[in-house]
C-alpha cells in the first residue's frame, strides 16, 4: 500500500539546500537595473547585467529560488514536447529555428556558468525523451522528429527508451542537461551582492513609474533605476497587460526513493494526456524518482488532492514506489500564441522590460530571456527579439487569444450568479468555500482547530471570484492566476494587495 501521507509540502529542490537570508530592502537605493524576481530570469539577467558593468538590485517577495524555478523539474532542454513540427506551421520555419537556437544557447550558458564557476549541482548531460504508448501517436512523433533536424536540433525517432515499461516509440534529443537547480542557482546569485548590487529578499514590488529614470515602490522602500526588469512569472503592470495573454495551469510533482532503475539513463514526458514527466535525482547516496503532471487551470479544479494521488498511483504502477517523500506544485503561464514575452513593454525607447509566459520550459526559455534582456538593455543586437517581442501582433490572431477573454468573462460574471447565500457555520473544519454572506462574495476557511479564516473573495488584481484550493491551502483566481494564503497573503502575482479580511461577528 503506498504511503502518501508522510509526503512533505515542499519540492525535492527546496528540501534539499539551505534556506537563503538575503535581507529585506530598507529605504531607498540607486542601481543602473531593478530585477523584480529572484527565479532563473532574474538571478541570471542580473549576473549577466553586473558582468557588463551595471550594478542591479534584486527584488523578490519572498526567497530566492523558491517560486516557480524552485518547484521545476530541473531538466535544462531544448525538447519541449512536440513544439518544432507546430512552431513551423504556425509561426514559419525562420522563427522555428530562432526558437531552437535560442534554447539551444541558454543550455550551453548554464553549461558555462558551471564550468567557469566550478558549480556543484549534480549536473548530467542525458537524452531526453519524449514517449508514447498509443500507436496513434507515433506519425506525429516522426514529424517532429523531421521538423526538429531541419532545425538544426539533435533529433531522432527511436523505438527503444530506457523506461521499465513498454513504450510505443519517442522522439529523442542528445546532450540535453539535469541537474539540481538550486545547488545551481544559490552560489550563481552568490555574484550579485557587492559593489553598488544587491539582493533583497521579502520585498514585495508594488509599483512601477517609468520616466528618465524609473521608480519602483515596493512595501519596504524604494529603487530607482534606469531600467526595469520584471521577471515576477507574470508581470503585474497593466502596460502590455500581459496576463490577458497567457494562460495559467497549475502542475504537481512528487518524488520517492528507488533502487536501481533505468530510467537514470534520460529524461522522460509522454505525448498524451495527462502528464507524466519523469527524470530521477540523488539524495544521500540514494535515487529518487521524480514525476510532474496533472496540469489543469488555474482556480478549476475543486478537488487538487487527486492530482497527488493520480501521479502517485501511476508512479507506484509503473516504477514499484510507494513511500512518497515530497509534494509540490508550479504554475506556468501559456503564450496564447505559444511563443514567450520578452523585452521591452511598450513603444518607444521605453526602460521596462518583461520575460513571462515560457510554456512549462522556464530553465532553457528563461536562461534565453535573461541574456536577451542584458542584450537589450547593454544596447546590443540579438536576433531573438523579434521572435519574443511582447507587442507583436500574432497573439491578435488565435484563437486562444479570444477564447481566453471569453472565459475571463464566463468567470467574472458567472462565479458571482452561482455562489449561494450561506452561513460560516455550514464550513467544515479542513474545508474552504466561497459563500455569499447579506450580498458580499466572502471566502471562508475554518482550519482544523475550528477557526474560521474570513475574506474578500474577490481578488485585488482585477475582482474576479477566487476559488478554493485545498491540496495547497490556498485561494486561486481562475481569471489571471493570481493566488493568496489562506490568511490572504498574496502568493502570487500578478496581485499585489492581499485579499481583505473580513469580519463575520461571533
Amino acid at each position: 500500500m503506498m504511503d502518501t501521507t508522510s509526503a512533505r509540502r515542499a519540492s525535492f529542490w527546496i528540501e534539499t539546500t539551505p534556506r537563503t537570508s538575503f535581507p529585506p530592502l530598507q529605504g531607498s537605493i540607486t542601481v543602473d537595473v531593478a530585477v523584480l524576481g529572484g527565479g532563473i530570469t532574474g538571478l541570471t539577467a542580473a549576473v549577466l547585467l553586473k558582468r557588463l558593468g551595471k550594478t542591479v538590485a534584486v527584488i523578490e517577495a519572498h526567497r530566492i529560488a523558491e517560486g516557480v524555478t524552485g518547484n521545476t523539474t530541473a531538466k535544462v532542454t531544448s525538447q519541449h514536447r512536440l513544439i518544432y513540427d507546430w512552431l513551423i506551421r504556425r509561426h514559419g520555419e525562420r522563427k522555428a529555428r530562432l526558437y531552437a537556437r535560442a534554447n539551444e544557447t541558454a543550455i550551453e550558458r548554464i553549461a558555462s556558468f558551471i564550468s567557469e564557476k566550478g558549480i556543484v549541482c549534480d549536473l548530467s548531460r542525458l537524452p531526453a525523451y519524449v514517449y508514447t504508448e498509443v500507436e496513434g501517436m507515433l506519425p506525429r512523433l516522426r514529424a517532429e522528429a523531421d521538423a526538429a533536424r531541419r532545425l538544426g536540433l539533435p533529433s531522432s525517432f527511436v523505438r527503444e527508451v530506457p523506461l521499465p515499461f513498454a513504450v510505443k516509440g519517442a522522439l529523442r534529443f542528445d546532450d540535453q542537461l539535469q541537474f539540481h537547480i538550486r545547488k545551481y542557482l544559490l552560489p550563481l546569485a552568490e555574484e550579485i551582492p557587492g559593489a553598488g548590487s544587491y539582493i533583497f529578499e521579502n520585498t514585495r514590488a508594488v509599483g512601477v513609474r517609468e520616466g528618465i529614470r524609473c521608480r519602483v515602490d515596493t512595501d519596504r522602500g524604494r529603487v530607482i533605476s534606469k531600467d526595469v526588469i520584471l521577471a515576477t512569472h507574470v508581470p503585474f503592470l497593466f502596460k502590455g497587460q500581459l496576463w490577458g495573454k497567457a494562460i495559467p495551469r497549475r502542475e504537481y510533482g512528487i518524488s520517492a526513493r528507488i533502487g536501481p532503475t533505468p530510467a537514470s539513463e534520460g529524461m522522460f514526458i509522454n505525448a498524451e494526456s495527462p502528464t507524466r514527466s519523469v527524470r530521477t535525482a540523488a539524495r544521500d547516496g540514494h535515487n529518487v524518482l521524480i514525476v510532474v503532471g496533472e496540469s489543469h487551470k488555474t482556480g478549476e479544479e475543486p478537488d487538487t488532492e487527486r492530482r497527488y494521488r493520480r501521479l502517485e498511483e501511476w508512479a507506484s504502477s509503473r516504477f514499484g514506489v510507494r513511500d512518497f517523500e515530497n509534494r509540490w506544485s508550479t504554475q506556468d503561464y501559456f503564450p496564447v500564441d505559444g511563443l514567450p514575452y520578452v523585452g521591452r513593454i511598450g513603444a518607444g525607447p521605453g526602460h521596462v522590460y518583461v520575460a513571462t509566459a515560457f510554456r512549462g520550459w522556464g530553465l532553457s526559455n528563461g536562461t534565453a530571456a535573461a541574456m536577451l534582456l542584458s542584450d537589450l538593455i547593454t544596447g546590443r543586437g540579438n536576433e531573438w527579439a523579434e521572435l519574443y517581442d511582447p507587442a507583436r501582433k500574432s497573439h491578435l490572431a488565435s484563437t486562444g487569444f479570444y477564447k481566453e477573454g471569453l472565459e475571463e468573462a464566463a468567470h467574472f460574471v458567472g462565479d458571482r450568479v452561482r455562489v449561494p447565500e450561506s452561513s460560516p457555520a455550514d464550513v467544515r473544519a479542513g474545508e474552504g468555500r466561497v459563500i455569499k454572506v447579506g450580498g458580499d462574495h466572502v471566502a471562508v476557511y475554518r482550519d482544523p482547530g475550528g477557526e474560521v479564516h474570513a475574506l474578500s473573495a474577490v481578488c485585488s488584481h482585477l475582482g474576479c471570484i477566487v476559488s478554493w484550493n485545498p491540496a495547497e491551502r490556498s485561494w486561486d483566481c481562475p481569471c489571471h492566476g493570481s493566488r493568496f494564503g489562506y490568511d490572504g497573503e498574496v502568493l502570487q502575482g500578478p496581485a499585489v494587495r492581499n485579499l481583505e479580511s473580513k469580519n463575520l461577528g461571533p
